[in-house]
């Protein structure tokens, strides 16, 4: 099975956190994308930084996955060791001479519209960190899943200083609790 098979080019998956149907269709999308990748090692590139509430959601969520200790799951970007604007290429680089042929899945917090905030998508293709905020960063990945933490549009760095950790909070929890049981399904 191709992996544009699992999820085409313009295709996205959208749910709520909290929409335990529509995560669970989360769940089988990521499990496909995970099977279709078998035979590549499975990094998840957690990418914020835990300076800013709003852009703390990918270090989160790869704290929560790496406390899993799922085998054979590589996950980079924790608050311990976050990935961020400074450090991603370094990172990119160290992938690159570490892993034979990765699969690379991409974490990212992001801002939209105010009928988005919470949502969580899936999206084929690499990810584009840093765009929101108007930084030129290295696209990474080839599939990433991204959480809607505020509302974009103006002042964006502000924006995300001021977003409500608990809300990014949930979202990571139920960002790594999607990405684990996808992985082990995929497993099995």
């Amino acid at each position: 099975m191709s992996l544009l098979s699992v999820l085409t080019e313009q295709q996205k998956i959208k749910a709520h956190f909290d929409d335990k149907l529509a995560t669970n269709h989360l769940v089988d999308k990521l499990t496909d994308l995970f099977s279709a990748s078998h035979q590549r090692p499975p990094i998840i590139l957690c990418i914020g930084t835990d300076r800013s509430t709003g852009d703390s959601l990918g270090p989160l969520t790869g704290t929560y996955l790496s406390r899993l200790g799922l085998p054979q799951l590589n996950v980079l970007g924790t608050l311990d060791h976050p990935v961020h604007a400074t450090n991603l290429a370094e990172n990119l680089a160290y992938i690159k001479c570490s892993y034979n042929n990765p699969y690379i899945l991409a974490i990212d917090a992001c801002l939209g519209k105010m009928d988005s905030v919470g949502h969580l998508t899936l999206t084929n293709g690499p990810l584009k960190p840093g765009a929101g905020v108007h930084k030129d960063l290295p696209s990474v990945g080839e599939a990433h899943l991204t959480g809607v933490v505020n509302v974009g549009g103006f002042m964006e760095y502000m924006v995300l200083q001021n977003t409500r950790l608990n809300l990014v909070w949930k979202m990571a929890e139920t960002m790594s609790d999607v990405l684990s049981k996808a992985y082990i399904r995929s497993r099995i």
